[in-house]
């Protein structure tokens, strides 16, 4: 399998057009409203349930691919732009399938038109911004989330968000003699909602799955860093 990459230059209309080329060949759209819920990764859909629609912020790429993640899973499109770094590697492990992802790594001057034909064909899109976002962009994408059913999540600024989850703290464990693989990782989350106070709770990612512990404590106890 290998993600489904689309030019990062040329005219805006070739790259708009190649890319619902690509995508609307093989997507069989089902019926769709705003406020559906949207799968996400295990665990992470009791803690933030997606709904079609809505805009999430997340403050690290590995957040942004689990969250597309447990739609792809289902059997959806999800894309990414604004990710000349994407790892193919760590999406696939999180259970991102990659024959049924567009990536747009550097959309740049064209971010918004590019986003908004992902949103048309997409059921999940992840943008990290290069530049400043004001409202009247956002404001563009979110009628068009509302209108085709899609979920945006943000690496980045955006004016209005209907919730955003940040990593509060991370830690790898193993192995233990100094030898082998790291086995899970251990972290914090934060979900802020709008209009309501901030949870936390602490998760451990093994593989594509993130287990939710027990909600985190105000002041925790820092985890032992294993050695090796």
């Amino acid at each position: 399998m290998s993600v489904r990459p689309l030019p990062t230059s040329g005219d805006r209309a070739e790259v708009v057009a190649r890319l619902r080329e690509r995508v609307a060949a093989l997507e069989c759209r089902t019926t769709r409203s705003a406020g559906q819920t949207v799968p996400s990764t295990s665990g992470l859909s009791s803690v933030l349930p997606l709904e079609a629609g809505h805009a999430y912020g997340v403050d690290s790429a590995f957040l942004g691919l689990a969250l597309a993640a447990g739609a792809s899973r289902a059997g959806e499109w999800v894309g990414f732009t604004g990710f000349p770094d994407f790892g193919a590697e760590a999406a696939a492990g999180l259970g991102v399938a990659l024959d049924r992802t567009v990536l747009v790594p550097e959309p740049g001057e064209h971010w918004l038109e590019v986003t908004a034909a992902l949103v048309d064909v997409l059921r999940v899109v992840v943008l990290r911004p290069t530049v400043r976002v004001d409202a009247k962009q956002a404001g563009v994408l979110e009628s068009r989330l509302r209108r085709r059913s899609a979920v945006l999540v943000v690496h980045g600024g955006w004016p209005r968000l209907t919730a955003s989850v940040s990593l509060e703290r991370s830690l790898w464990e193993g192995p233990l003699d100094g030898r082998g693989h790291l086995e899970r990782r251990r972290g914090t989350l934060v979900v802020d909602r709008r209009g309501r106070p901030a949870t936390r709770v602490d998760v451990v990612t093994t593989g594509s799955e993130v287990e939710v512990l027990t909600p985190a404590p105000a002041a925790a106890t820092p985890w032992r860093r294993a050695s090796g």
